[in-house]
């Protein structure tokens, strides 16, 4: 019989494009059944380089998170014991809205750490799961394109915040899976 699944969200922000060239700032991520549950942690920057638009969405400062910011290895280790201690028996499935862009980063920060991705190597992204439930082409799975309904009303703006983004794309695949089970 397989192992029941936990849907953990997950949403970062970052200096740049591409890991290992450009610096993971912040992790956010919660439990999509249980939005309460969540982690969250700003890291210290691993370079100097940075794209200034990606600073500019996330109004984070690499100064600042030079002098604040935690330890990218430590942070990497509690993330992975908050993912192993939040999912319990289950296994953990990696959730996020453009995946492909946020676990690249995750997977990156883990491996480099030398700490095991309990995600393993694969996500699941919210886009294209959205594309699939309606039928809709790529253009229509932009964040502005997706019908209210699947959105959360108590939420009027991306704030680019990586735990929050990460509660609101929770709530958004919550709705998406209660819709795909309602068609079944």
């Amino acid at each position: 019989m397989p192992q029941e699944e936990a849907y953990v969200s997950v949403d970062i922000e970052a200096s740049g494009p591409i890991p290992g060239d450009y610096s993971l700032l912040a992790i956010g991520a919660c439990l999509v059944d249980e939005p309460d549950q969540t982690f969250y942690r700003e890291l210290k920057p691993m370079s100097d380089r940075f794209v200034a638009d990606a600073l500019a969405v996330s109004h984070l400062s690499l100064d600042d998170l030079k002098r604040r910011g935690a330890d990218p290895a430590q942070s990497m280790r509690d993330f992975a014991r908050w993912v192993q201690k939040a999912t319990s028996a289950r296994r953990p499935v990696f959730v996020g809205f453009n995946a492909g862009f946020d676990w690249a980063f995750i997977n990156w920060y883990f491996h480099h750490f030398m700490v095991e991705n309990p995600f393993g190597i694969s996500a699941l992204d919210i886009k294209s799961y959205y594309m699939g439930l309606v039928g809709t082409s790529w253009e229509a799975t932009r964040s502005s394109q997706i019908p209210a309904e699947y959105r959360d009303p108590d939420r009027s703006e991306h704030t680019h915040n990586a735990l929050q983004d990460a509660v609101e794309q929770a709530a958004m695949f919550a709705r998406m899976l209660n819709a795909a089970s309602e068609r079944r």
